[in-house]
């Protein structure tokens, strides 16, 4: 897995690491890193680092000091380089020196106009804050970051984003790239339309067991439940949809295709929709209510069923078994109406809302700390929670939370959770972790949205849920490619 890691950890971790190193190492190999990526983006989108202009916005911490640093390496390597110093009674003395030394500009931020001190630089470097930063930009730093036209490489993370939670309140940078040194904060997961891409530098860092953190791709590949050579339909995990309704006979479609396409042995739909599940999947083992369904190892309930009184009695009678039950949709809305049904309950289940649902289950929004919302919903409720949103986070009773960052919206379109929670139904009824199938069905939904937003072609066009289902398959066959290549 990999992890991410709060402020005071990475502070921990940098304390340890000053006693085991001289002074002044830590700092410099940040500065390397940062000004090899820095170089690397100007041979990209100029051509060269000789004769490119980067200008660099220095704070008075350690951001600051490995923005001078980088600065004087990038100088060594031929582009001409300006800081602009934001405090410059507070900024790092020997990081200011080694700039003079190779003939980097210095200029005061209070100095002039923000057009004019920044200039006209191919590229923009980001040293304004870093994790010991909280809200948004002083008013002089927005105004620079407002005038910037070039692209912008981060060090460590965005200045005005939070590093624990992404949460941005006001004037804050927006990266095209950003660098982070030693361990990859929650930021980068977290607030993804602000960092940009992620390179991580390795500063010598020591660091805990991570209790947020993402699935690799490859490895959710390599644990894909598929059959073996024993394996029959039912032994390779049977899931129960029960889903749709005379209004919503579409969400049952959805659902109970994606259970289809995530490879189970058999799925069995039991509701009022019928006719137009198996006009689209006539594998599918179809019934009116769940009591007639017959021998399922998964449910999953919610999607387009209703919320009257009987939508309310089928799903207590699923969350009566003592079977994995995901609950979705309108299963939210009546969970968070009588929470009750699963008091008590000790098979696994999972909740997939969305900030609204989480709302309506709690009686507050997840508010700007999603991690620490959705780490106390599953610790109270004794459930698998899975929060939807471009950085999906799925926490179970314990304390780790997986995130999943979907890499763009794609799947922000009616219906698409409908296929999530039936990929999730066909994970658990193939018997795999509660936490673990949330996650991997997350990251298998994400990458079916952007196969299907570019099928196309190159250019990425607004996708249906449909598309999305089609791609299901495919996604699958991604990832266990990327684990066969191993």
């Amino acid at each position: 897995m990999r992890g991410y890691y709060t402020a005071d950890e990475v502070r921990a971790a940098e304390a340890e690491l000053f006693e085991r190193v001289a002074e002044g190492v830590p700092m410099r190999r940040a500065a390397y890193g940062l000004a090899t990526v820095v170089a690397a983006e100007l041979r990209e989108r100029t051509g060269g680092v000789a004769g490119r202009t980067v200008t660099l916005l220095v704070g008075s911490g350690d951001n600051g000091g490995d923005a001078l640093w980088a600065g004087s390496l990038l100088r060594r390597r031929g582009a001409a380089v300006t800081a602009v110093l934001l405090a410059p009674e507070r900024a790092n003395r020997a990081g200011l020196a080694a700039l003079r030394r190779t003939g980097g500009r210095i200029r005061d931020a209070a100095a002039g106009p923000a057009a004019e001190l920044l200039g006209a630089p191919d590229l923009v470097v980001d040293g304004i804050v870093g994790i010991s930063g909280r809200g948004a930009l002083r008013p002089r730093a927005a105004e620079l970051v407002a005038a910037v036209a070039a692209p912008i490489v981060a060090a460590d993370l965005p200045s005005g984003v939070d590093p624990d939670t992404g949460a941005v309140t006001g004037p804050a940078v927006r990266a095209q790239v950003t660098v982070t040194f030693g361990a990859r904060k929650p930021v980068h997961a977290l607030a993804p339309p602000w960092c940009g891409r992620i390179e991580l530098v390795p500063i010598g860092l020591r660091l805990p067991e991570s209790n947020l953190a993402a699935l690799e791709p490859m490895s959710i590949g390599a644990d894909w439940p598929v059959p073996g050579p024993a394996d029959d339909k039912y032994s390779q995990g049977v899931t129960g949809v029960c889903a749709g309704s005379a209004v919503y006979p579409g969400a049952a479609v959805l659902c109970t295709g994606a259970a289809v396409a995530a490879t189970s042995g058999m799925v069995r739909y039991a509701g009022s929709a019928a006719a137009q599940v198996l006009a689209r999947f006539p594998e599918v083992i179809a019934t009116g209510n769940p009591a007639d369904t017959g021998r399922v190892q998964a449910w999953v309930f919610g999607p387009g069923a209703g919320v009257d009184g009987a939508a309310r009695d089928r799903l207590a009678e699923i969350l009566s078994t003592d079977l994995p039950v995901v609950v979705d949709a309108d299963g939210l809305t009546l969970l968070a109406a009588e929470p009750g049904l699963i008091a008590g309950r000790s098979a696994p289940t999972v909740l997939t809302p969305h900030a609204g649902e989480f709302a309506r289950l709690t009686g507050r929004d997840p508010g700007p700390d999603r991690v620490a919302a959705v780490r106390a919903l599953a610790g109270e409720w004794r459930v698998t929670v899975l929060l939807k949103g471009r950085a999906t986070l799925v926490a179970a009773p314990g304390g780790l939370v997986l995130v999943n960052e979907a890499g763009g919206s794609w799947a922000a379109t009616a219906g698409a959770g409908d296929v999530l929670s039936g990929v999730i139904g066909s994970l658990l009824a193939a018997g795999r972790d509660p936490q673990w199938s949330a996650a991997a069905a997350a990251r298998v939904h994400a990458l079916s949205a952007n196969l299907a937003a570019h099928a196309g072609g190159d250019a990425a066009a607004p996708i249906s849920a449909s598309p999305l289902l089609r791609h299901v398959s495919s996604a699958v066959r991604t990832l266990r490619g990327l684990a066969d290549s191993i």
